[in-house]
């Protein structure tokens, strides 16, 4: 089955920027739509951002617009959160996540419920 191992978080100062990466094993993420969420303790799981199989449409939520980007890598299979401006809100755990494209072109959506394949989660912590 598909793999999922999210990297690259740790502790970053507020206004700061960090790179999160999902990469995948088993099969291409080329097919499947991805999502990245995060779940802070206490709070439920919310969606961040996700990004379209074959679209390349993206969505963000309105608490990171204008601050994340998410993109693809261009051969790896892998798949990048930019993210910039950092505020301490942004603590959270962070998950990747994945499900297959039915539809390749069409776009993805920031439900949990609508992934089925889920990294382990990599924590990022913003604080002075």
């Amino acid at each position: 089955q598909l793999q999922l191992v999210e990297s690259g978080g740790g502790l970053v100062q507020p206004g700061g920027s960090l790179t999160l990466s999902c990469a995948a094993s088993g099969f291409s993420l080329d097919y499947y739509n991805i999502g990245w969420f995060r779940q802070a303790p206490g709070k439920e799981r919310e969606g961040v951002s996700c990004i379209g199989s074959k679209s390349g449409t993206t969505n963000y939520a309105d608490s990171v617009k204008g601050r994340f980007t998410i993109s693809r890598g261009n051969a790896e299979n892998t798949v990048y959160l930019q993210m910039s401006s950092l505020l301490p809100e942004d603590t959270a755990v962070y998950y990747c996540a994945a499900v297959f494209a039915i539809s390749p072109f069409s776009a993805c959506v920031l439900y949990p419920s609508a992934f089925d394949s889920w990294g382990q989660g990599t924590q990022v912590t913003v604080s002075s």
